[in-house]
């Protein structure tokens, strides 16, 4: 019976610093032009730069290129089509699998048979 008292006091204790030090933090400052302790906002990043239609230039295809088929087993193939479709799109899309949605031209150039023609 004893240790559960001793628990449930130590318990509220904590409960009642952590309350205390809510209390006395102080807001974070207000981003003012004049205050120099405000945060200052950072540039956007576009991170999917490349993966957009016509967002590369030819050039970039081949870098871009090297990290969609980094995964795969079948490097040369791979690499060829790639490049073959960013030459066309100037877009190749991000990761190494999918998200062929970013590039609709890389999505939607077919082989004969009606297959993916970009990889």
């Amino acid at each position: 019976m004893a240790t559960k008292v001793c628990l449930l006091l130590c318990i509220a204790m904590l409960l009642s610093l952590v309350v205390q030090g809510q209390h006395k933090s102080s807001p974070a400052p207000i981003a003012q032009p004049g205050n120099p302790l405000a945060p200052t906002p950072q540039p956007i990043k576009f991170p999917m730069y490349g993966a957009t239609p016509g967002s590369l230039q030819p050039q970039e295809c081949s870098g871009a290129c090297s990290g969609r088929c980094s995964a795969t087993a079948y490097k040369k193939p791979c690499l060829f089509f790639c490049q073959k479709c960013c030459a066309k799109c100037l877009c190749v899309p991000p990761g190494t699998y999918g998200n062929k949605q970013f590039c609709p031209c890389y999505n939607n150039w077919k082989t004969k048979r009606g297959g993916p023609k970009c990889p």
